[in-house]
């Protein structure tokens, strides 16, 4: 089957390798939560998480709005797949869960991010991306080699512009994986976002027997 074919068959949400692409975001998110339980010593449960495939200028609303204040962390992938992620959550939920991991006694409510928050928030998104792509190579026995990440604390449309400069070289579409993040008494709202090359996507769904 063509690599167009495939992407035609992508935009039905009810076709075979729509839904080879919502396990992904079972799974990834299933790691994610365990990865989160263990970093920040706290029980976390996750919601089912909505998986899409959009044209790239649909992200920003998708992810709340433009002009919303998110932290982005952005790898590079090589490998069998080629392209990037990023996994984005908003400021708030990024305090919360740094404040999570660094405990009572070094937790904080200002405005910006200490150097020692930065490099826990860096840990914390480098660990929750990983667990989703583990979950892809895992699920299509590809060999994704990731970057070391870059992280950017920003408006949601200005860190969305980085991947946008490289998005005409990489395809047409984005695969979006929303999932909630629960515990007791907080909910964060993470977004994974896998860019992967024309050839990449074929070569993940060819490995996928489609």
């Amino acid at each position: 089957m063509s690599t167009q074919k495939k992407f035609e068959e992508l935009n039905d949400v009810n076709s075979m390798p729509y839904d080879i692409l919502r396990e992904v975001g079972n799974i990834g998110a299933g790691n994610a939560t365990t990865a989160l339980s263990q970093l920040i010593h706290a029980k976390v449960d996750m919601t089912v998480p909505k998986v899409e495939l959009l044209n790239f200028p649909e992200l920003s609303d998708i992810v709340g709005s433009a002009e919303k204040t998110v932290v982005g962390i952005l790898l590079n992938l090589s490998g069998d797949i080629g392209g990037m992620m990023m996994f984005m959550i908003d400021y708030s939920a990024a305090r919360h869960l740094v404040n999570q991991l660094l405990g009572d006694e070094y937790s904080s409510n200002a405005e910006y991010f200490s150097e020692m928050d930065l490099s826990a928030l860096k840990e914390i998104g480098n660990i929750i991306s990983g667990a989703y792509l583990s979950a892809l190579s895992s699920l299509t026995g590809l060999k994704i080699i990731e970057s070391i990440p870059y992280m950017a604390i920003d408006m949601a449309g200005a860190i969305l512009s980085v991947p946008a400069i490289a998005f005409g070289e990489l395809g047409d579409k984005a695969l979006l994986i929303e999932s909630e993040f629960n515990e007791i008494d907080y909910s964060v709202n993470g977004f994974f976002i896998l860019i992967p090359t024309e050839e990449s996507y074929g070569k993940i769904l060819s490995s996928l027997g489609m």
